[in-house]
């Protein structure tokens, strides 16, 4: 009974028209590894692909029908073999033979003539080593890789939550909230999903450029002074120069929203009165995100508004400070993002006025009916780059040899 635990012999694959040459490979590779035969190239595809899968693959060149260098060929332009390392043990030796089978992606070429047991296992346990040395590599630089992404996403969520506490003096859900509304839109907008979640990670630092802003201003109950509103117009740049200018795509995207989501799409925003499509997509899709997140939360100077008369907003400003087209995708979004505030509400309103101070009260302004939105629909894949054809695929060499058979 075999050890559940125990590491599974690496698969060989030999291909070889003889039923002699098949039988020494085995005999000569058989205590140190599983041995799959095959003596045809149909044969030889059908196991290529089957499981299990070989670690490596022993070709011959010379056979009837079809040789070993359209076998390798066909190997190599499919996406589920193609990274199988090929070695070519034939019984030519002439050197563009070795050239071409080099050029077809091979690792090795061995000569029958001269080549004992002792060195075809050396040049296969050599082979095999270096596979697995390589995936050992591709997963530790996958790991960092992937731990690096996570530790420059916190990052950016605990960038955020340092703004949240200069600005309210408390920390709730907005981070999670403006991240999933941005994604939601651009994807209901047709946008890639690669750039989709991107535009969620880097969402949160929007609004960093307001720790330049003085706090008490910030947290004014009254009407702004014109002095003050300047300050408070100055935090998309600022914003900016915090992010600063890099080369890295997540952090060039968070620049970009920090300096446009205050841009009106009639060109009547700040701080550089962009104008329509000149306006980047992202402060576009941000500007709209950014004005549904505060008028639904507690503000200093007033309560939320229902997330209806919020919408109605926003429908109303289509054309004006909105791309209309983003609108639309606003509100084919909607649905979900009103799941998204109940998962991600905050305790006592936004938790901004936990000092339970006295409100200003609001003159009650007339509810605008918000249309139901469709649900967004499901975001584009992008498309797939058509594979280049093998002369003889693999699918061909294997109903040749049924045909055969």
């Amino acid at each position: 009974m075999s050890d559940p635990g125990k590491k599974a012999s690496p698969v060989i694959l030999a291909v070889d028209d003889s039923e002699d040459m098949l039988a020494l490979v085995a005999k000569a590779l058989g205590e140190e590894y599983q041995v799959m035969t095959a003596a045809d190239p149909g044969s030889a595809i059908e196991k290529a692909f089957g499981e299990p899968r070989p670690d490596l693959i022993l070709l011959d060149i010379d056979m009837p029908d079809i040789d070993g260098f359209e076998v390798c060929r066909a190997l190599k332009d499919e996406p589920a073999t193609s990274a199988i390392p090929v070695i070519f043990l034939t019984g030519r030796s002439e050197a563009q033979s070795q050239i071409d089978g080099l050029a077809l992606g091979a690792v090795d070429y061995i000569s029958k003539t001269g080549t004992n047991a002792t060195v075809l296992k050396s040049r296969v346990g050599m082979h095999l080593a270096l596979v697995s040395q390589r995936a050992q590599l591709e997963r530790m630089v996958l790991e960092r890789t992937e731990q690096l992404e996570r530790t420059r996403v916190e990052m950016i969520k605990r960038l955020a939550r340092v703004l949240e506490v200069h600005e309210s003096q408390a920390v709730g859900n907005r981070v999670m909230r403006l991240g999933h509304y941005v994604k939601l839109i651009a994807q209901a907008s047709g946008a890639l999903p690669d750039m989709a979640e991107m535009m969620q990670k880097a969402a949160p630092l929007h609004d960093i450029g307001k720790l330049g802003v003085p706090a008490e201003i910030l947290r004014k109950r009254e009407k702004l002074s014109a002095p003050d509103w300047e300050r408070i117009k100055r935090h998309p740049e600022i914003g900016a120069e915090i992010i600063g200018e890099h080369t890295d795509p997540l952090l060039r995207l968070a620049r970009q929203l920090a300096l446009t989501h205050h841009e009106n799409y009639d060109g009547s925003g700040y701080p550089k009165g962009l104008k329509g499509e000149v306006i980047p997509c992202g402060g576009r899709v941000m500007a709209i995100v950014d004005a549904f997140e505060a008028m639904t939360s507690t503000q200093f100077h007033r309560d939320a508004l229902p997330i209806e008369r919020a919408a109605g907003e926003i429908e109303r400003a289509s054309g004006s400070k909105y791309d209309p087209k983003l609108v639309e995708a606003f509100k084919k979004a909607l649905p979900v993002m009103q799941k998204v505030r109940e998962t991600y509400s905050d305790q006592l309103g936004d938790l901004i006025n936990l000092d339970f101070a006295p409100k200003v009260a609001q003159k009650p302004a007339p509810t605008a009916g918000a249309a139901t939105p469709a649900p967004p629909p499901p975001a584009p894949r992008p498309a797939a780059a058509p594979a280049a054809k093998p002369k003889l695929s693999a699918a061909e060499m294997v109903k040749a040899a049924a045909r055969k058979k």
